[in-house]
């Protein structure tokens, strides 16, 4: 705070013991002690106020940058929810008009090899729709020799 060297102290001593004289010269020190004690701990209370105060705008800073990531998160999450969707939605509307308009009067054989799944493309476009109806079955041989 102050740079006081030890000859400097020596002087003021030598002075305030001709001026204040011997008598009151220990009551004086004890009373300026105390006086410069109060003034340290009240510039070290606003130090550490100060330090608070900007810890806690530090802190609402963070806060504030932590909340607009949440919501950006929370916005990404239901667009991506909103278009799985969209997607699946429309591959069950397909599925079903599929099913609705190739309804035959007899069921038809199972085949050996299971229908495609539609998928949706990646590119947010709508797969193409499974075939309607499945190929004919081919003619096999009945067994006998030529």
């Amino acid at each position: 705070m102050f740079d006081v060297s030890f000859t400097e102290l020596m002087i003021i001593g030598v002075i305030a013991l001709i001026v204040i004289g011997p008598e009151r010269l220990p009551k004086v020190a004890r009373t300026v002690g105390h006086l410069l004690g109060r003034a340290q701990r009240y510039v070290n209370d606003v130090k550490s106020d100060i330090q608070r105060e900007i810890e806690l705008d530090e802190l609402r800073k963070f806060k504030s940058e932590m909340d607009e990531a949440a919501s950006s998160m929370t916005s990404s999450l239901r667009e991506t929810e909103n278009s799985l969707r969209t997607g699946l939605n429309d591959t069950a509307r397909e599925a079903t008009q599929a099913v609705s308009g190739a309804q035959p009067a007899a069921a038809p054989p199972p085949s050996a090899e299971p229908a495609p799944a539609a998928v949706p493309a990646p590119s947010g476009e709508p797969a193409p729709a499974a075939p309607a109806e499945p190929p004919p079955p081919t003619k096999q041989n009945t067994g006998t020799a030529p």
